[in-house]
Parts: structure tokens; C-alpha cells; sequence
């Protein structure tokens, strides 16, 4: 009871699965978990249907036994999407031009599809390692879902379904979330002899977080993913026009590159703060470390990186193309948890976008080099 990974796509898009996360209020994962379990069922796989962390948001694990004594492979994509503003009729796939189009068309349900397919055909194989597919939630909020899969489910590698290209991404950036607070005294406006102006002070931080960005893209670069970087992102302050704001919060972001230390990029910041303090003695703030996610590298010569190379050459008759991703995705946390992890998926256009889209040929020639890296990795 197999299925055309274009048929599956189009019934994937067409079922809403808004991240609520997101836009507060959507739909969420919950139907197309329920869309995913049923599918795969039908065609006879071991289903597991299991708790994120997110109540009423499932992941959905499928799974084609091997025979035993074989490597086992794990498939990971994710279910959840952005949300839909500014899109016509978001839910309704239209194929055109050899495109599909629609919400996670792209991202990433063109790979969900792909997965889903070659995990039913890996049953009929006679493998004698696992295939385990990995169909999760809130990869585009926080990541629960593959959270939740690295603490009950272990795999020898694992291919993480992103929209590459056909190319196969080995690295992709990390990226860490701060906080700075400066703090001033609150008065009425007419009152500067007691007034001191929270915001102003956050002036001297935003200059000198713009001239360590600049330093930053003027650094060593990585081999695949460039140079590091970092920017302002959120800024709050003050209560009223006729008010010294006593408080001013900033929000930053740091992109970091594989071998970079969270500890020295704090450290950083803080010798900012240091710095601006000396010079002015009415200076006071504060840092705090708000999120961080870990970046990837995977080495070149990895079993399964090797596998997939293999498998882009048998069936496109190129050569792979290794390449780098600027964007967290979960791979980071698989290959944390000690199952080497790679990106790979079909092209298109739109990510996060108003029109989104994804080449249909590209889905099918995804479908074929994963059902072939299987192949190969689970003999």
C-alpha cells in the first residue's frame, strides 16, 4: 500500500499545522500527527505515538525492523510549520510549473513526504539494521520534539530533512540569545539634576555591539559557514514622553560558528560592559543568558555523510555537493546525543515567505538518494 511522495505531499500541505507556539491559537500539530500515525499504520509499520512536552502536539515514530545485526538509521522531520500571513489559501497545494505550492510545501513536508515513503518501502528491503522515522513537533518554536526523541530513541546516524537542494549541509550555525538591562533613576522630566536616562545609556551598549559585528564579519571565517555575527534585536524602555526611563532592556542575538565557546562570547559582553562603566561612572547594567542552541559539524569522512554521497551520484549521476547552512535546525541536538546527523532535502523557494514552493522533481530525487542511503546504511 505504498504512495507517491507527490500525493502524500499535496495531503500533508493541505492539513493547517501552525506552530501555536508561534501564533498563539493555531492549529498546531495535532491533526496531521493524527494524518501521519494512520498513513503509516496502513502500510503496516511499528507506530509509536508519543508525548513532546506539548499537550495535544504528538510526535509520531514509525519504525521498519530489520533483521538484526545491521546499522539503524534514523529519518527526522518536522510536522509544525510558521505561521500564514500575507498567504492566499495557505492549506490548498497548487501544482504549477513543476512546483508545489502552500504552507511547508518547502518546510519541510516536501522531506516529511519523501521520509514517509522511503520508510515503507525500507520494510520490504530484508535491512538488516532499523529504519526509524521521526515525524516531530515545534522545530520552528523550541524544538521539543526532537527534545523528546533523543531521550528514548538511539540510532547509528540519522538524516535531518531541511530544504538543502539535494545538497547534503554537514554544518550549520548555533546561535545564543542575551539580555542586557541598564539601569537609570527614574524623575519627572523637568527634573535632570536627579534624572538618569536608562535609554541613553543603552546608546553606548548598541554602539559598541555594532562595532564588535563589524569585527565579526571581518574574522576568521569557518571553511563552510562563513564568519560568526551578531545584531540588536528586541529594545524596551521608558513608561512616558515626560519621564528619565529608569530601565532599558535590550535583546541580542549571536550566530555562533562550531568550536566557538558560549563562555568566551559572554565574556565578550561583559568586557563591554566594563569598558563603558570606566568612562562613566553613572553607568549600571546587567547581562544575562537567555537561550542558546549548539552549532553543527559533522566530519566529511562520517559513515553516513560518505553513504549519502554515494547514493546523490547513483541517482543523479553528479557529483554530491557539501555545503554549510547559516539556520539552527534539529540535527544539532541529534548529533548532541551521539547520532551523527546530516541535512537533506529537495529545493524550492518561500522559506517562511508569503509564496512558498517546492520542486517536484527535486522531492522525487530526494525520495530516491535517501531510499538508496538506506539501503546502503542499513545492509
Amino acid at each position: 500500500m505504498q504512495s507517491h511522495p507527490v500525493e502524500l505531499l499535496r495531503e500533508l500541505v493541505s492539513i493547517d499545522s501552525v506552530n501555536p507556539d508561534l501564533v498563539p491559537g493555531a492549529q498546531g500539530e495535532g491533526e496531521i500527527a493524527r494524518f501521519a500515525e494512520g498513513w503509516l499504520r496502513e502500510r503496516e509499520l511499528e507506530v509509536h505515538v508519543e508525548d513532546s512536552g506539548r499537550p495535544g502536539r504528538p510526535n509520531v515514530v514509525a519504525v521498519a525492523r530489520g533483521s538484526g545485526g545491521g546499522r539503524s538509521l534514523m529519518l527526522n522531520s518536522h510536522m509544525d510549520t510558521v505561521g500564514v500571513a500575507g498567504m492566499h489559501d495557505p492549506f490548498r497545494p497548487v501544482e504549477r510549473g513543476g512546483r508545489l505550492f502552500g504552507r511547508g510545501a518547502m518546510d519541510t513536508k516536501a522531506a516529511l513526504a519523501a521520509f514517509m515513503s522511503v520508510a515503507v518501502d525500507a520494510q520490504a528491503l530484508g535491512l538488516r539494521g532499523d529504519v526509524i522515522l521521526t515525524a516531530v513537533v515545534d522545530e520552528e518554536y523550541a524544538s521539543a520534539g526532537t527534545d523528546a526523541v533523543v531521550k528514548k530513541w538511539k540510532a547509528d546516524a540519522a538524516i535531518v530533512g531541511e530544504p538543502t537542494g539535494l545538497e547534503i549541509v554537514t554544518a550549520h550555525k548555533g546561535f545564543a540569545w542575551f539580555e542586557i538591562e541598564t539601569r537609570g533613576a527614574a524623575a519627572h522630566g523637568s527634573r535632570p539634576d536627579i534624572g538618569v536616562d536608562a535609554i541613553s545609556k543603552m546608546g553606548k551598549v548598541l554602539v559598541e555591539i555594532e562595532e564588535a559585528a563589524a569585527r565579526l564579519m571581518k574574522s576568521r571565517p569557518h571553511r563552510i559557514l562563513g564568519p560568526g555575527s551578531m545584531h540588536a534585536s528586541l529594545i524596551q524602555g521608558g513608561q512616558e514622553l515626560s519621564s528619565y526611563p529608569a530601565l532599558c532592556r535590550l535583546g541580542i542575538e549571536r550566530r555562533t560558528l562550531p568550536g566557538e565557546k558560549l563562555d568566551d562570547i559572554e565574556a565578550e559582553l561583559r568586557g563591554i560592559l566594563l569598558r563603558i562603566g570606566k568612562t562613566d561612572p553613572a553607568f549600571s547594567a546587567t547581562l544575562r543568558r537567555v537561550f542558546t542552541r549548539d552549532p553543527l559539524e559533522v566530519p566529511w569522512g562520517e559513515l553516513v555523510v560518505e553513504t549519502l554521497k554515494k547514493a546523490v551520484v547513483s541517482v543523479t549521476g553528479t557529483a554530491a555537493i557539501l555545503s554549510g547552512m547559516g539556520g539552527w535546525m534539529d540535527s544539532a541536538l541529534l548529533s548532541a546525543a551521539g547520532i551523527p546527523a546530516v541535512i537533506f532535502g529537495p529545493r524550492g523557494e518561500g522559506l517562511h515567505g508569503e509564496t512558498e514552493w517546492v520542486d517536484l522533481d527535486s522531492l522525487e530525487a530526494c525520495r530516491s538518494v535517501t531510499l538508496a542511503a538506506v539501503t546502503d546504511f542499513c545492509a
